[in-house]
């Protein structure tokens, strides 16, 4: 809460402010506020793959909106031709995510062209990967700050695990768990090749084990675009974990 205001997320604050077709000003106030992890801007479609890139990440993490139309220093310019926008977006959402996204439309007159406003819901079927012509193996995306990120082996193993058709959870604590514990509570956080390294298991068991604790809502993944790190959930992050269905990931520092 800020100055008596509550503070809510972009989803909630679209859904609540924006329960309606936007206009040029709400357009401005998003300029305003600036590209994040809910929000990018685009000049126009540099190629379907790409603007995949950026949906996948959105679908993976919390949803967020595209605006297409905007140039790079934030000037309003609008898009040539809505029709040819519209249909690589869609290709975009269609063909290049695996599985495909539905994403939403509305447009916004500009000049004699158009302000395309694509908005990319949560999804329930994560993760969501992108084809591409150039590699070999698909790659997920993650959200982080005003970056899509490739997700980690970890963060997809998580991302799996929210799917609502996800069976239940089961969990035994061992010396290996309980040699995680006594480590984060001095150290604070670790990586998989360090707990690896400390209780002297592969990297593949390593990361089974922590991304499990994940679920259980035990410890928490920490994204970076370099490198994933494990934290000890707080006490209300447990809590919250013990009366909702989904948790929150991943966490972005």
């Amino acid at each position: 809460m800020s100055n008596g205001v509550p503070i809510l997320s972009f989803a909630e604050w679209r859904l609540g402010v924006f329960n309606r077709t936007m206009n040029l000003s709400d357009i401005k106030q998003l300029i305003t506020d600036g590209e994040g992890d809910e929000l990018e801007f685009k000049r126009k479609v540099s190629s379907p793959e790409k603007i995949a890139k950026t949906i996948s990440a959105f679908a993976n993490t919390k949803g967020g909106i595209i605006l297409f139309g905007i140039d790079d220093d934030g000037s309003l310019i609008g898009v040539e031709s809505e029709k040819t926008e519209i249909d690589l977006i869609r290709s975009a959402g269609e063909y290049y995510c695996d599985p495909p996204v539905q994403l939403s439309f509305e447009y916004i007159p500009y000049h004699r062209r158009e302000i395309i406003i694509v908005t990319i819901p949560e999804s329930e079927q994560k993760p969501h990967f992108v084809k591409s012509n150039t590699e070999e193996v698909p790659r997920a995306y993650i959200r982080v700050r005003d970056n899509s990120v490739i997700a980690s082996k970890e963060v997809i193993k998580v991302l799996r695990d929210e799917r609502p058709e996800t069976g239940p959870l089961k969990l035994i604590i061992g010396e290996n768990e309980k040699r995680l514990f006594n480590y984060l509570e001095m150290r604070d956080r670790i990586t998989v090749t360090q707990y690896s390294e400390l209780v002297n298991v592969s990297h593949r068991r390593a990361s089974r084990i922590l991304t499990t604790l994940v679920r259980a809502g035990i410890i928490r993944i920490h994204t970076l675009e370099k490198e994933d790190y494990f934290t000890l959930a707080s006490e209300s992050e447990v809590f919250a974990k013990n009366h909702t269905k989904q948790f929150r990931t991943p966490r972005q520092h």
